[in-house]
C-alpha cells in the first residue's frame, strides 16, 4: 500500500515559531491532565505526539507493517503551516521543518517520502524554498493549506504553480482548524472539534472551487494538484458549482461552455481518506477512480486501517494512481502482508 495522508511532528520544530510554539506538554494522567499541543491560540487536547508515530520513527515503521504500508508520504503537520504569521518566521520554520523531514526520509528510503512546507504568505520565497527541498533535500512535492490570507487563484501565487510544473512535482493541499496564526471565522467551529471535520469540508470545497472557478487549473494545465479527505463536501456540491457556473453573472463565457466545469474538476486528484465506505462510495461515484489515492492519516484520530475497505481492486488501483502522482520511478511496491 502507499499511503500519501501521514503526517508528521518533528522534535526540532517545537518552539521554531517564537511566541506561536508549537509547545508540546505531555499531560499528567495522575493530574487527570489531557496532552496539549500548543499552537499560538490554537491547543489541541488529547492527542498524543511523543513517544506516538508522529514523532517516534521507528514505531512508525512498525505500525505501517502491521498495516502492510510499503511508502508512507510524510507531511507536514496542518497545525503548523503559519501562512499568517510574519514571513520571516514562517521562512524559518519552514526550512527547520523540511531540514528535519529530509532527515527522516533520507534515513528510510524506499519506506518514507517527504512533502515539503512553504511559507506562502511570501510567494517568491516559497518558490525559493520548493526549489531548495526539492532539489537539494529530496522531497518529492508541495503541502501547503487552504487559507493563505489570499484567495488560492490570487495571482501571486501564479509563480509557486508554476515552479510545481517546472519541477515535475505535485502539489497536496489540506486545511488547517481556524483561531492559530488568524482569528477564527466561526466561534461555532470551536464545538465539538468542529474544526477538524465540519470545517475542513467547508475549506476543501471552497479549495477546489477556487481553483476551477478562480481560473488556476485553466491557467495552469500541467498542475497536479491533490485535496485532502476527497475535496471535502465537494462530492454534494459539484452540480451545484457547475449551474453556478452557468447562471451567476460573474462567470465568463469559457466556464460557461458545456463540459468545462466538470473538466476542471475532473483534473484534480483526491485523497480517498474521508472517513468510511459509504463516503468513499459517493466519492468514486461522482469523481471516478482514475485520481483517487490512498490515505490512512496513521495514528491521527480518524486514522483509517485499510483506504480501499476491503477492495482489492481499488486497493491496486489507488497504488497505480499514487505511481503516476508521485512520479515514482520503480512502479508501485510489491504488496507487504500485514503482521
Amino acid at each position: 500500500m502507499i499511503d500519501l495522508h501521514a503526517h508528521v511532528v518533528l522534535e526540532q520544530t517545537l518552539g521554531a515559531a517564537g511566541r506561536y510554539g508549537p509547545d508540546l506538554d505531555e499531560g499528567d494522567v495522575a493530574a487527570a491532565r489531557l496532552p496539549c499541543y500548543r499552537v499560538g491560540d490554537y491547543q489541541l487536547l488529547g492527542v498524543r505526539y511523543r513517544d506516538s508515530a508522529f514523532m517516534d520513527v521507528d514505531r512508525r515503521l512498525a505500525q505501517m507493517d502491521e498495516r502492510g504500508i510499503d511508502l508512507q508520504v510524510l507531511s507536514p503537520n496542518p497545525l503548523t503551516f503559519f501562512h499568517h504569521i510574519d514571513s520571516t518566521t514562517a521562512v524559518a520554520f519552514s526550512r527547520c521543518q523540511n531540514d528535519g523531514l529530509a532527515d527522516i526520509v533520507g534515513r528510510h528510503p524506499g519506506r518514507l517520502a517527504g512533502l515539503a512546507q512553504l511559507p506562502m504568505q511570501d510567494p517568491a520565497h516559497a518558490v525559493t524554498e520548493l526549489h531548495r527541498a526539492v532539489s537539494e533535500l529530496g522531497l518529492i512535492g508541495a503541502y501547503i493549506g487552504t487559507d493563505l490570507g489570499r484567495p488560492l487563484d490570487d495571482p501571486a501565487f501564479d509563480v509557486v504553480y508554476r515552479a510545481c510544473i517546472d519541477l515535475d512535482v505535485p502539489l497536496f493541499i489540506h486545511p488547517a482548524p481556524g483561531g492559530i496564526d488568524a482569528p477564527r471565522r466561526d466561534d461555532r467551529m470551536a464545538r465539538f472539534d468542529a474544526d477538524l471535520w465540519l470545517g475542513f469540508a467547508h475549506e476543501e470545497a471552497l479549495a477546489v472551487a477556487t481553483l476551477v472557478l478562480g481560473g488556476v487549473l485553466a491557467r495552469h494545465e500541467e498542475l497536479d494538484v491533490c485535496v485532502s479527505h476527497g475535496g471535502g463536501s465537494t462530492t454534494w456540491l459539484a452540480e451545484r458549482m457547475r449551474h453556478a457556473a452557468a447562471t451567476r453573472p460573474w462567470a465568463d463565457a469559457a466556464l460557461r461552455a458545456e463540459g468545462v466545469v466538470d473538466a476542471l474538476v475532473g483534473r484534480l486528484w483526491w485523497d480517498a481518506h474521508v472517513g468510511g465506505p459509504r463516503a468513499l462510495a459517493m466519492l468514486v461515484a461522482a469523481a471516478g477512480t482514475d485520481r483517487l489515492v490512498g490515505g490512512t492519516n496513521l495514528a491521527g484520530w480518524d486514522e483509517t486501517a485499510d483506504p480501499s475497505y476491503g477492495d482489492a481492486s481499488l486497493a491496486a488501483t489507488l497504488d497505480a494512481n499514487a505511481v503516476r502522482l508521485l512520479r515514482l520511478p520503480t512502479g508501485v511496491p510489491a504488496p507487504r502482508p500485514p503482521t
